[in-house]
């Protein structure tokens, strides 16, 4: 995924010191891929930022700061990653198989982040922000379904039905829940992915209206 910062400088890979907030998370993801959450420590980062061990501080109060930012770059990176398979997508459906495809893709690329982002311990809406960071990654899939609805107030249903599609698929990969099913092959997983929206929307193409009279 992209990271919050791509450029370094100096000896031993240290950061300018005016990225040292980004070059700290770029340091907590990679970290975070490898080991996991749990293990994660600030003076970890630090090592691997090529910082000294009081630096973090500098910007994140504990551990659990320092995830929470992790967890909102993950966000902005789903939200990227949306779009980006999105954008050049035309039909109705195949947008929102676009979405689902790269919503499972990067679950499954970026699976200790992916848990990290929905895990309640670290939810990004319970920080001081207005707006939370995962709110604009789902506005992203709310403004998709539109053209399909007929009635704005139906948009944010269909939304959340067709977020907890790609979503409830990615935990089930996650889990190895799925018999048969390998998380590490993205032909498989896209494959299996456009099945599952299929199935979903049903004989007519569409994703099921939540208006029992039509």
């Amino acid at each position: 995924m992209t990271t919050a910062m791509d450029a370094k400088d100096g000896p031993g890979g240290r950061y300018h010191h005016g990225d040292l907030r980004a070059a700290l998370i770029d340091a907590a993801l990679e970290l975070i891929e490898d080991e996991g959450a749990d293990g994660l420590s600030l003076r970890a980062c630090a090592r691997h930022a090529g910082v000294s061990h009081a630096a973090p501080y500098r910007h994140f109060a504990d551990k659990e700061a320092l995830l929470t930012a992790v967890a909102e770059e993950g966000f902005r990176a789903l939200r990227s990653a949306g779009w980006a398979a999105m954008e050049p997508v035309a039909g109705r459906r195949e947008r929102l198989d676009a979405y689902g495809v790269a919503y499972v893709r990067f679950a499954v690329e970026n699976r200790e982040l992916f848990m990290l982002m929905f895990s309640r311990k670290h939810r990004v809406d319970c920080g001081p922000q207005p707006v939370p960071v995962g709110v604009a990654a789902f506005e992203l899939l709310v403004d998709a379904v539109r053209p399909i609805v007929d009635r704005e107030e139906d948009a944010l249903e269909t939304a959340v039905a067709a977020w907890t599609v790609p979503h409830g698929l990615a935990m089930l990969l996650l889990s190895g829940q799925l018999p048969g099913a390998r998380s590490n092959g993205s032909t498989q997983v896209e494959a299996l992915t456009r099945r599952v929206f299929e199935l979903w929307r049903g004989p007519l193409g569409d994703p099921p209206s939540s208006d029992p009279a039509r």
